[in-house]
């Protein structure tokens, strides 16, 4: 890959520079990402267009073709160039045997209208924008395939999404729905050990999903009212195989996203999840998932709703990867914790979980100190997980004022591989601590706060492991007050990475996050990847320039 495929818009200022080749082969737009400064400054302008232009026109060749690839399993199945098609959700109707269009003017005016109990594979609905929110709630339980899925995609107006609000929502008198107190939208019927084919291959994307909590009231599907239950998900996936949720806005419910553990191989991709929770209560969160096999990328976790003590994503699922996610507030960003059921504690996916490319954010002294947390939290410690947590290129930021823990581990022979991410805290050394005194750790190659401890606790972790990292007090982002953790030119983390784990090889970091709720290849520039979530490659080519200032 030359390097005019690099230098892609990540954050600030976009520039169109269109070079006339030497080859007289035409004009070649090249977009490219620099600081202001050296914005402002020709000289270091030109030398850059030539690098670009020499780079173009005499390289090929794509650095991360070098990269180890994926492991062969369900969960990396999913290929992430399917970006595009998925953020935008332009379905071909002719791909589809059965389409239905939902909105004004169109034979269907209201969700409520399909016959969402009778729905085939094949089948396309969208469901158009209107201004205001469509008040119907239903349940998908069709058995469709890889060739013949059900996507039910919003339309999207100047950008606004289509709104599918509980508050006031109507369940169609035909559709059979269970439980309907725990949803506004619901994949799945759980019957009984009857069920012999349950809801598969449904693709749900470009909705805003809100209004699933106590405070709101519904008409059944008996012409009753209801109210919400408090652990009541704006999605709720009770059943299903293969079942992806995609650029989603999950809101203003108990759950923004529950999952049960009768599913399996989950996408959670691209949605902003944000303004869960119930006020006073612990048990509810942004999303609350137990799956076999579940993925979360590109996605924007915001804050819960005032005065809710939920974490941001709780999970209890076998084979969990997390990776490139914008994930900011909740008791906890991340609680990662025991399952119950023995079919996923036995397999060997229970004892590996994948987080990386991640930036977790931390923006004031509300919630936890701990922004991680590891192992389990119930009575029976049997059921723990164990193995390794393998914690790779992410950017970790806390703006506590006091105390901040990077990571709790439930137990002393459970395992955290930390290696090539940014910790940084914004409060005054020692402030810091790696874990809560339990546990083992392999910490390398990381940029970390100086003055970090290992715990605030009387007992310690056992650290295998502590090579290559670096301490500071901050670690050169581009610009912390507004959020922008890329890496500025002169950064101690660039070129400062080493080899993920080799439990981890079968995953690497080929993305990098774009705010929000997209992504873009992740350039990996020379024999050294950086530090944290984002590589710093036009960083890198100004480097030789620095000399002008």
């Amino acid at each position: 890959m030359c390097l005019k495929q690099y230098l892609q818009l990540t954050h600030g200022t976009k520039l169109a520079i269109t070079i006339q080749t030497l080859s007289g082969s035409g004009e070649k737009l090249i977009y490219m990402e620099a600081k202001r400064k050296i914005m402002k400054n020709l000289i270091p302008f030109f030398f850059i267009c030539l690098l670009a232009l020499f780079s173009c026109n005499s390289s090929t060749s794509d650095p991360t073709d070098t990269l180890p690839p994926p492991e062969d399993t369900d969960s990396e199945n999913i290929n992430p160039d399917d970006t595009a098609q998925i953020v935008s959700g332009e379905w071909d109707a002719g791909d589809f045997t059965y389409v239905y269009d939902v909105g004004p003017g169109y034979e269907y005016e209201d969700p409520s209208e399909i016959p969402w109990e009778d729905l085939l594979p094949a089948t396309l609905v969208r469901i158009h924008f209107r201004t205001e929110p469509y008040r119907a709630k239903w349940v998908i339980t069709t058995h469709a395939s890889e060739d013949a899925p059900l996507v039910v995609t919003g339309v999207a107006e100047n950008g606004n999404l289509p709104v599918i609000s509980g508050e006031n929502a109507i369940t169609r008198q035909e559709l059979y729905y269970l439980n309907e107190v725990r949803s506004v939208v619901k994949i799945g019927n759980y019957t009984g050990d009857s069920d012999n084919e349950r809801p598969a291959h449904v693709i749900v994307e470009n909705l805003d999903i809100r209004s699933g909590r106590p405070d709101y009231s519904f008409t059944d599907r008996y012409g009753e009212s209801q109210t919400y239950s408090q652990n009541a998900a704006a999605v709720h996936i009770e059943e299903g195989d293969q079942i992806t949720i995609k650029n989603c806005i999950l809101h203003d419910s108990g759950n923004g996203l529950f999952t049960s553990h009768l599913t399996t191989d989950i996408l959670i991709r691209s949605n902003y999840i944000y303004d869960n929770g119930i006020e006073g209560r612990y048990y509810e969160h942004n999303t609350y998932t137990e799956s076999f096999g579940i993925t979360y990328e590109f996605n924007h976790f915001g804050p819960l709703r005032t005065g809710c003590g939920g974490n941001n994503l709780k999970d209890r699922s076998a084979g969990t990867i997390i990776r490139y996610n914008w994930i900011e507030g909740g008791n906890r960003q991340l609680d990662l914790v025991e399952t119950d059921y023995e079919s996923f504690s036995s397999d060997a996916s229970y004892d590996r979980t994948f987080v990386y490319g991640n930036i977790l954010f931390e923006s004031g002294d509300d919630g936890n100190s701990q922004m991680i947390h590891y192992g389990g939290d119930g009575s029976n410690q049997d059921m723990y997980r164990r193995g390794v947590l393998y914690l790779y290129h992410n950017t970790i930021v806390s703006e506590r004022t006091g105390n901040t823990t990077l990571i709790r581990l439930s137990t002393d022979d459970v395992t955290a591989d930390i290696r090539n991410n940014i910790v940084y805290t914004s409060a005054s050394a020692g402030h810091l601590a790696l874990t809560n005194g339990q546990g083992i750790l392999y910490l390398t190659s990381n940029w970390i706060t100086e003055g970090y401890r290992n715990s605030f606790e009387s007992t310690s972790a056992d650290i295998k492991t502590s090579i290559n990292n670096i301490t500071g007090t901050r670690p050169g982002f581009t610009d912390a007050n507004t959020g922008d953790f890329t890496l500025a030119t002169g950064s101690d983390c660039i070129s400062g990475a080493g080899n993920v784990a080799s439990g981890a090889s079968g995953h690497p970091v080929l993305k990098q996050y774009i705010r929000h709720q997209a992504g873009e290849d992740r350039p990996d520039y020379g024999d050294a990847t950086d530090i944290g979530a984002f590589s710093a490659l036009i960083q890198k080519l100004l480097q030789p320039y620095l000399f002008l200032y």
